[in-house]
């Protein structure tokens, strides 16, 4: 009974850490994209270094509801899932994870004082955040929508947007600015449609004997 008391917690888990995920990871893009619009070599002043600190604040708790967003779609997905997609999934995530904590890493840098014009490390932060943190997520989409179409957990719409959504991220990269926004709004989808399908059934009418 315990056990399955967790089976069916598990999609609840999935829906909050993504929703928490989703609103934390747009919180620090926004901010990034604002004190660093282009990565270029312009000195960053002190409402930008005060952008930079916040978004800095903001990424380990998105990174670690990622993984208990990640750890929970996984968890639903059961015993019976494909061994080849479970392991682009995992690794995707955790790719995605290591790069995220890279790029705020780097993005650091331009929080020294003493320090005007940092370009190697702003320009770091931004390949990884724009370019290698971006097609992991756009792997990490594109297999969680597979998963999802082949077990019939996800309605069509979702698997087709999370396909456009993950070919966009493959392709565009860093070419067209704020696309990165383009994967916590899925995860958010993604995470009110787990979050919708655990509503409880209305209550039956006493019937009578």
């Amino acid at each position: 009974m315990e056990r399955k008391h967790e089976r069916l917690a598990t999609p609840w888990a999935a829906g909050v850490a993504g929703v928490v995920f989703a609103v934390l990871m747009a919180a620090a893009i926004i901010l990034m994209r604002i004190a660093l619009p282009d990565g270029g070599d312009a000195t960053v002043d002190a409402a930008q270094r005060s952008a930079v600190r916040t978004a800095l604040e903001l990424l380990p708790f998105a990174g670690i509801a990622f993984l208990w967003f990640m750890g929970a779609l996984r968890e639903q997905a059961g015993e019976g899932e494909d061994q080849f997609f479970s392991t682009v999934f995992l690794g995707s995530g955790l790719v995605f994870v290591a790069t995220l904590f890279g790029a705020a890493a780097a993005a650091g840098t331009v929080l020294d004082e003493g320090q005007q014009n940092p370009p190697f490390g702003r320009g770091f932060a931004y390949a990884l955040l724009t370019t290698y943190a971006m097609r992991m997520a756009a792997v990490f989409i594109i297999t969680t929508s597979t998963i999802g179409r082949r077990r019939g957990a996800l309605p069509r719409p979702l698997v087709a947007l999370g396909y456009l959504a993950g070919l966009t991220l493959l392709v565009v990269g860093s070419s067209v600015p704020w696309s990165e926004l383009v994967f916590p709004a899925w995860a958010l989808l993604l995470s009110l449609n787990i979050l919708r399908g655990r509503r409880p059934a209305p209550p039956q009418p006493a019937t009578s004997t």
